[in-house]
C-alpha cells in the first residue's frame, strides 16, 4: 500500500522520528496515524534503553532564574558528545529541566538519593496517619502506596513534568533520547530560593 505524504510528515512533526521511520511505521499499521505513533514510542522506548547504559561524559550547565528574581536553579545536563551538547534540541531540554526544577522543587533527582532520614521521617509520619487496629498487611500497603506518592512528589525523573503532566521527566528524557539518539541524563542541581536559606 502506499503511504500518503502528508500523513507521513504529520507523523514526523508530531513524533519527532525520522522520515523513513515514519513511513516503515505508517505500513506497518496500514496508515493508522495514532497506531503508528503508538508503534514508534514502543521502538523508541527500546532504544532508550539500549542507550541508557552508555556513558554521558559530556553536556552542558545550564541556569534559570525566574521572572521575580527569588528563585534560580543550575543544573548540570549530561549527554555522550559535545556536538549533541551544543545542538538546539538539547539546548531545550536544558532549559525545560532547569525551569521544571525551579517549580517543582525536587530534592533528589532518583528515589535512591532522597536522603535515609527524610524517608525515615515521613514513614513515621505516614504510619502515625494510619487508623489503629489495621491488619499489618494493610498498613504496609498503605505506607508503600503514601509513600511512592511522597516519592513522586520529591524526585525529579518521578515527576510530573510542569509543561505537559501527561508525562515524568523521566518519560521527557527518554522522548528526547529517541529524538536525539544518545543517552542523556541528569547530573548535579542546586536550587536557590531567596530567603530560604536560613539565617
Amino acid at each position: 500500500m502506499a503511504v500518503d505524504p502528508k500523513t507521513v510528515a504529520k507523523l514526523r512533526a508530531d513524533t519527532g522520528a525520522g522520515m523513513m521511520d515514519c513511513k516503515k511505521a505508517l505500513l506497518e499499521v496500514d496508515g493508522d496515524l495514532e497506531k503508528a505513533k503508538d508503534l514508534l514510542r514502543k521502538k523508541g522506548l527500546e532504544v532508550a534503553a539500549k542507550k541508557s547504559g552508555r556513558s554521558t561524559n559530556n553536556g552542558w550547565i545550564g541556569s534559570y532564574i525566574h521572572h521575580n528574581g527569588r528563585v534560580g536553579v543550575l543544573v548540570e545536563l549530561q549527554c555522550e558528545t559535545d556536538f549533541v551538547a551544543k545542538g538546539e534540541l538539547f539546548q531545550t531540554l536544558l532549559k525545560d529541566v532547569c525551569m521544571h526544577i525551579a517549580m517543582a522543587n525536587p530534592v533528589a533527582t532518583k528515589r535512591e538519593e532522597i536522603p535515609e532520614d527524610l524517608v525515615a521521617r515521613e514513614r513515621n509520619v505516614i504510619e502515625a496517619q494510619v487508623p489503629p487496629g489495621k491488619p499489618p498487611e494493610v498498613v504496609a500497603k498503605i505506607v508503600e502506596g503514601k509513600l511512592n506518592s511522597y516519592f513522586q512528589e520529591r524526585c525529579l525523573l518521578d515527576q510530573k513534568f510542569i509543561k505537559d503532566d501527561k508525562q515524568t521527566v523521566n518519560e521527557l528524557l527518554t522522548e528526547y533520547i529517541q529524538k536525539i539518539g544518545e543517552n542523556i541524563s541528569v547530573g548535579n542541581f542546586s536550587r536557590f530560593e531567596l530567603g530560604a536559606g536560613g539565617d
